[in-house]
């Protein structure tokens, strides 16, 4: 006899898992806080490394506190040679396959892998965090046929990331553009990748497992993959006139316009804001107005009446306009927001660790019940 039919919550949504002091989401009214902090201030007034400090240690840094933190991510940046005789061998596959294969290779370097404890899994989290870019930026060179760029000491986190990648030093405004770009990404509740994370935590697995893992799940185009998608359709259009026929057609079909909606937000995405300004800015300085015209055009005019049903731009929605003017190849885009997202994905499984539950929904059996078993020969 069949069981009841329980409550479904599929996709499990609005169920709340577990206490967390790492963000909070106020959906309804697009707030997003890191450890308690307005994502406006941080964005405007922070830096990448602050954050990251932030994100793993709870509270914002003094002056010598992030002078060592600082000091660690560039101590760190080096990747072992045999991993980039694994990138060199793997090059074909896609960054985001490239980028968790690395990442789960580190464990093999790295003393503390098994270690579990609060102090070695940031310790840990530090060393991805600065780990992450070489691996991405290496892999494209590599696939190029380039050979990989060392880690640059003197430049930041985000400023060292363009540089490995293009091999020149980056001018302060596209550095504080990508810094920028890091903050907005470093995390966001438990959303699929970092669900994906925490799920691997919960069965004491270890942190660079966890980690790749959430990258797995980052790569799925209902997750990380909107900015890549919202540049294709950007280019699809063309124009800025060509903008309100293209969308028509799209909703007349019943498809989606790439980089609206939300799955926790109903009110406007509040990371969008600053890449909107920013993807402004760098059109017009680099003399290329037209994406920004595109999804301005897209989103005020277009999209504006369905605002009323929770549909408002979201963070990847101009942030692949910048990509793309900075010269970035789409297949990097989603790369660029795991390299964001390290530490918020190192926050999410430390708080697991911290107070363990297994991890092990359930699933209501709907099939054929008590089936006789025919021997093959009768089948």
């Amino acid at each position: 006899m069949m069981a009841d039919q329980p409550e479904l919550h599929r996709g499990l949504m609005n169920v709340y898992m577990d206490n967390t002091e790492s963000s909070f989401i106020d959906g309804d009214i697009g707030k997003l806080l890191y450890r308690g902090y307005d994502i406006h201030d941080l964005a405007e007034k922070s830096t990448f490394e602050e954050i990251v400090y932030l994100v793993l240690y709870g509270e914002l840094p003094n002056h010598a506190q992030l002078e060592e933190l600082d000091g660690y991510l560039r101590a760190n940046r080096r990747i072992p040679d045999e991993i980039i005789t694994v990138i060199d061998a793997v090059q074909s596959a896609h960054p985001m396959d490239v980028l968790q294969t690395a990442m789960i290779g580190l464990a093999a370097f790295d003393e503390e892998s098994e270690d579990n404890s609060k102090e070695a899994n940031i310790r840990k989290a530090l060393r991805l965090t600065a780990k992450a870019p070489t691996i991405v930026t290496a892999h494209h060179r590599v696939r190029s046929g380039l050979e990989p760029v060392a880690p640059n000491p003197d430049l930041n986190h985000a400023g060292n990331f363009l540089f490995m990648l293009f091999n020149e030093i980056p001018d302060d405004e596209t550095v504080s553009l990508m810094d920028v770009d890091f903050i907005l990404h470093a995390e966001h509740g438990v959303n699929a990748s970092s669900f994906a994370a925490r799920v691997s935590a919960s069965t004491n697995s270890t942190l660079h497992a966890a980690v790749s893992g959430a990258v797995g799940a980052l790569k799925g185009p209902a997750h990380g993959g909107a900015a890549e998608e919202v540049m294709k359709m950007s280019i699809e259009i063309g124009n800025p006139e060509n903008a309100e026929e293209y969308a028509r057609k799209k909703l007349d079909n019943r498809e989606r316009i790439m980089g609206f909606g939300h799955r926790v937000y109903r009110a406007e995405d509040p990371r969008a804001r600053h890449l909107r300004e920013r993807s402004q800015a760098l059109g017009e300085k680099r003399g290329d107005p037209r994406w920004f015209q595109i999804l301005t055009h897209l989103s005020e005019d277009v999209m504006a009446p369905y605002r009323d049903r929770g549909i408002y731009v979201n963070v990847d929605f101009y942030a692949g306009s910048i990509y793309h003017l900075l010269g970035i190849p789409s297949d990097l885009f989603i790369p660029i927001f795991a390299l964001g997202r390290v530490p918020g994905w190192s926050a999410q499984c430390i708080e697991q660790y911290e107070n363990n539950i297994l991890l092990r929904p359930r699933l209501h059996y709907v099939g054929p019940m008590d089936r006789e078993y025919v021997p093959i020969d009768e089948r």
